[in-house]
């Protein structure tokens, strides 16, 4: 099966890559090789639906601008294929009067990547959106939406097989042989051949890079973020979307409440190391990845530079009680009782030899392929811009 590209990976980074390739390229041979069954089986289907405004993240980075720019793009997108999202925009909140220096900083760097529209809000403004709110000072992000990432997915499927592209379901990679001019890329079933590919293999890039690469300087540690849904007569505490103020001194945004296009209300996550890679359960282990991610010297240091937040993230975890607390400081009204064991997902954290977290993306180019190794979030959100940033790399 000779190809010119081959896209390993199926989640939204790799349809939006091949879609943007056949639109640049029109018949290009092209294949996208997903080991599931379905498409954005991992990843991509089990996040909270969110679109981000570019609030975050360090301007100038490839976070920032492929968000912003994916931002319009994925709009767009759907108002041209009539995918449904609302644009209902969202708070973060300062709980304490601690929190609004960390709150004025995050102002001032939203408006550093052109973010004119959000606004500073006092306690009674934020109590008038929110009723049931906790809050001292707050923004609101009117940019902020939701969507279900499936459909998008499947749209762009559906475009891909249309302008020529193959998709490969049930295809698991297990070996790439580089053979001059050619990368021969082995599953159970075939074995393509293929000019160049992309490896967007999101939980698994790091290992489909070492199948041709030696000493790959970056490890995916993957992290579950567990969720609760408010019970469908407590969804009125929450109108839309809120967060608190991000810790500085942790990677990730903190519980939160997030409205979903279904009419649903999700609370969390939490963020604990996962046993294993796509281990959506507490007792999901695979012993050989677990002890992979703990042998990696860059995450032993991330342990101990993190120990306590990250016993406080399980503690959560086995604790329905100290959950219901967490959420607490956001909506005191919440009790126990009020929330629904809900499907979690696990984000594929890129950590390096040196105990940082890598916050930007990471796309490592070579001569038979492109490595995306790192695309967490807004990976969905930019994902359009992200496949545009790879398509003019592999088409060069």
């Amino acid at each position: 099966m000779k190809y010119q590209y081959c896209i390993i990976g199926g989640g939204i980074v790799g349809l939006a890559t091949a879609y943007q390739m056949l639109k640049k390229q029109p018949g290009l041979k092209l294949a996208v090789i997903e080991k599931e069954d379905h498409v954005a089986a991992h990843q991509t289907g089990h996040n909270s639906g969110v679109i981000h405004s570019g609030l975050y993240y360090k301007p100038g980075s490839l976070k920032a601008k492929n968000c912003i720019d994916g931002y319009q793009m994925l709009l767009d997108f759907c108002n041209e294929y009539e995918i449904p999202y609302e644009l209902c925009g969202k708070l973060v909140v300062a709980t304490s009067k601690e929190e609004i220096p960390e709150l004025e900083k995050l102002y001032q760097r939203g408006l550093e990547n052109g973010l004119t529209q959000i606004t500073r809000i006092t306690q009674k403004e934020a109590n008038e959106i929110e009723p049931h709110l906790k809050v001292v000072e707050g923004m609101k992000v009117p940019y902020t939406g939701i969507i279900d990432y499936s459909v998008v997915c499947e749209k762009l499927a559906e475009l891909v097989k249309e302008m020529g592209g193959e998709i490969y379901l049930n295809h698991k990679v297990e070996k790439i042989n580089l053979f001059e001019p050619n990368a021969y890329i082995e599953t159970a079933q075939k074995t393509f051949v293929t000019d160049r590919y992309i490896n967007c293999a999101g939980l698994y890039s790091d290992k489909v890079a070492a199948l041709t690469q030696k000493n790959i300087d970056t490890r995916i540690i993957p992290f579950r973020g567990e969720y609760y849904m408010l019970k469908p007569e407590k969804r009125s505490l929450v109108k839309n979307l809120i967060y608190p103020v991000p810790d500085p001194n942790f990677p990730f945004l903190g519980v939160h409440f997030t409205r979903m296009i279904d009419g649903g209300v999700e609370a969390g996550p939490n963020a604990v190391f996962a046993f294993k890679r796509e281990g959506y359960q507490m007792s999901d282990v695979n012993l050989e990845e677990m002890f992979e991610s703990l042998a990696w010297p860059g995450f032993r240091k991330v342990m101990g530079k993190y120990w306590k937040t990250g016993l406080g993230e399980f503690h959560r975890s086995f604790s329905k009680g100290a959950f219901t607390k967490a959420l607490q400081k956001l909506i005191p009204e919440v009790q126990e009782d009020d929330l629904i064991p809900a499907e979690a997902g696990v984000r594929a954290q890129a950590c390096d030899k040196f105990g940082g977290l890598i916050d930007d993306f990471k796309i490592i180019e070579e001569k038979h392929a492109i490595h995306i190794l790192n695309a967490p979030s807004p990976a969905a959100t930019s994902s359009l811009s992200i496949g545009n940033t790879i398509a003019l790399m592999a088409l060069k």
